[in-house]
């Protein structure tokens, strides 16, 4: 590891504080294997099994949590947010990590999947296992990484898709409380805590986010929004719908933000 990696990793941790010393160690030394490993094993990356035996240690350790883990990073991400200038856009959106184990409740659902059909023509179907991860990357309009500043993690013990569920609920009669939809709610409070002067955060979001009861927070937190609508809503005095409003509207200003393989085209209007 070079002074570079090394000086950004005490900086990354320096918030981190874990129920022991050779606990905060053990997660520097693991965060440096992983580092120069991306992508590969965990045995991979600790080269031999006395450090792969020392990871899954410090992993199964019941003094070790993920807002632990994540304490340090976090308020790095803080502080590079509170040393940026001008707008600051956190990108929220939701990740599956599948992985194929032979007892799927060991570990959680995620969903089940289309397998085909079988010889006799019925549909087969499979369940796919793992975790989920709804993160919030905040970054500069130029698209630099300021970090994460909101990361929820979950399984599911079951799972039915949303036209399953239509069957039996009135979807729009259940709390949102009681919704996997609360995720977009619990990031947009913890990121705009995080990053401080709630103005100058753009939160976006993908159609999944199309929530009233996220408009109301938002506007309640003084904090702005861009997503993709799922729902034409009602406008206005209510005689008219969004999609109506919009394409009276004249564009003045687009501006296109790439992160990754994400592309955000953010429309300024009169």
């Amino acid at each position: 590891m070079d002074e570079g990696q090394s000086a950004w990793l005490d900086g990354e941790l320096a918030a981190c504080s874990l129920a022991d010393e050779r606990l905060t160690k053990r997660l520097r030394k693991l965060l440096g294997q992983v580092g120069g490993a991306m992508g590969q094993s965990l045995p991979f990356a600790c080269q031999d099994w006395a450090n792969a035996k020392a990871a899954y240690r410090f992993l199964s350790n019941d003094r070790v949590n993920e807002a632990d883990i994540l304490a340090g990073h976090f308020q790095s991400t803080r502080d590079r947010a509170g040393a940026a200038e001008g707008l600051i856009f956190v990108l929220h959106d939701t990740t599956e990590f599948t992985y194929q184990r032979e007892a799927p409740e060991a570990i959680g659902i995620t969903k089940r999947v289309n397998s085909g059909r079988d010889k006799a023509g019925r549909v087969r179907s499979h369940t796919v296992c793992g975790i989920l991860m709804h993160s919030s990357l905040a970054l500069t309009p130029e698209g630099v990484p300021l970090g994460l500043a909101a990361v929820k993690v979950w399984t599911r013990q079951k799972f039915k898709g949303t036209a399953a569920l239509k069957k039996k609920v009135n979807p729009t009669r259940v709390p949102i409380e009681k919704k996997e939809s609360i995720r977009w709610l619990d990031n947009l409070t913890q990121s705009t805590e995080l990053l401080g002067g709630a103005g100058r955060c753009v939160h976006i979001g993908d159609r999944e986010s199309d929530i009233y009861e996220l408009f109301c927070l938002a506007h309640d937190l003084g904090t702005h929004f861009v997503l993709r609508t799922c729902v034409n809503r009602r406008a206005g005095d209510g005689d008219h719908t969004v999609a109506d409003e919009m394409d009276e509207v004249a564009a003045k200003k687009r501006l296109l933000l790439m992160c990754g393989t994400t592309t955000v085209i953010l429309t300024r209007r009169s």
